[in-house]
């Protein structure tokens, strides 16, 4: 017997599927997450999601589907967080290629459902943008979920959308969210994070970050990305929520858009029309700024005074932690250089480690 996880938007989400197996199914069954290989610039520097031709050492599962082994390597410029996530997760790794569009996803996800005859299959959003009507002014990144939705919404087989962490990708704020939640399918405890807790400590999500950091107990708000947006901590960020599908589906415009898209180039126009931008735009216009910067050398000394000019400011706003992606881009750091910031500053500030956020309070 076998469980299906679609993590919708991909990174991140697919570490929250592995928390969300260990605390709603325990070690029970075997599981398949099937998940995009789109990882940020920090990671990747090649804009948008990675397909099969970007990787060597994939192997197949069905004929549309690959598995990603921990000895799979992405083909150089780009990069995955996937292989070091297949080497240190118990559960098998499927790469959802959206380059046929939703017809395409559509075909994976029959092929897996006939080839797994899984026990449950789950849709896991974390933060809820799959939601999103599309016209939301917070909207930032709606194609990946959007195009998840789309296709398990024409499979004939019973699919579960939960949304976790409601509010906490800072797409669509919990109060926005609430009467879209259905029934409260779990909360997140601190045991539920143990399964994830070193791959936390090198993975660079901030959505799950912050989802085990409040299983964990931390409340405040906690700024992120690269436009420093502030996100509140609070005792709904650990919950996980069902939705109906097609509920969702009705709300969701671009989902209903893409429904019959063939190649990626159609989803993102769909969505340059209807949500007035495509997220891989953005990708690719940062990408390009990013060519021409050069990433500032870690100097430790330097580092340390920066931060805690960073500190003293975002307290002034009110944040009381942020993340360590975060501070590599506020320090103009190259995305490589993110671990040894990491350490650099646990080493130095031990108490302030609120794993996986860092306390700006001193």
């Amino acid at each position: 017997m076998t469980r299906l996880i679609v993590a919708a938007g991909g990174g991140g989400d697919a570490v929250a599927a592995a928390m969300l197996h260990a605390a709603l199914y325990g070690d029970e069954d075997p599981t398949v997450i099937l998940t995009y290989a789109w990882d940020r610039l920090l990671v990747d520097p090649v804009p948008g999601p990675r397909g099969t031709d970007d990787f060597t050492g994939l192997e197949p599962l069905t004929p549309a589907v690959w598995k990603v082994p921990a000895g799979a390597r992405p083909i150089a410029p780009a990069g995955s967080t996937l292989p070091r996530l297949a080497a240190e997760l118990p559960h098998t790794l499927a790469l959802i290629d959206p380059r046929h569009g939703a017809e395409g996803v559509v075909r994976q996800l029959e092929e897996l459902v006939t080839h797994l005859r899984p026990t449950s299959i789950d849709l896991l959003d974390v933060g809820g943008d799959v939601l999103a009507r599309g016209d939301e002014p917070t909207l930032k990144s709606p194609l990946a979920d959007s195009l998840t939705l789309a296709a398990c919404g024409q499979v004939n087989a019973p699919i579960r959308l939960l949304v976790a962490g409601p509010g906490l990708d800072g797409e669509l704020a919990h109060d926005d969210l609430r009467n879209q939640l259905g029934t409260l399918v779990h909360t997140f405890t601190a045991e539920d994070t143990e399964p994830i807790s070193a791959i936390l400590e090198w993975h660079p999500s901030e959505a799950t970050g912050m989802l085990a950091a409040a299983a964990r107990g931390v409340r405040g708000t906690c700024e992120v990305r690269d436009a420093g947006l502030p996100i509140p901590l609070t005792d709904e960020s650990p919950t996980i929520h069902e939705v109906d599908v097609d509920e969702a589906l009705s709300r969701n415009e671009l989902a209903r858009a893409i429904v019959s898209t063939t190649t990626l180039d159609e989803v993102e126009a769909l969505s340059r029309e209807i949500c007035g931008f495509c997220e891989i735009d953005y990708e690719r216009s940062k990408a390009f700024r990013l060519q021409g910067q050069k990433p500032t050398m870690l100097d430790p000394e330097s580092a340390l005074r920066q931060l805690a000019e960073f500190e003293a400011e975002a307290r002034s706003r009110g944040v009381t932690h942020t993340t360590f992606r975060h501070l590599t881009e506020i320090l103009n750091l190259d995305g490589s250089q993110r671990d040894d910031l990491r350490r650099l500053l646990i080493s130095s500030r031990p108490e302030q480690h609120a794993a996986p956020l860092w306390s700006v309070n001193q």
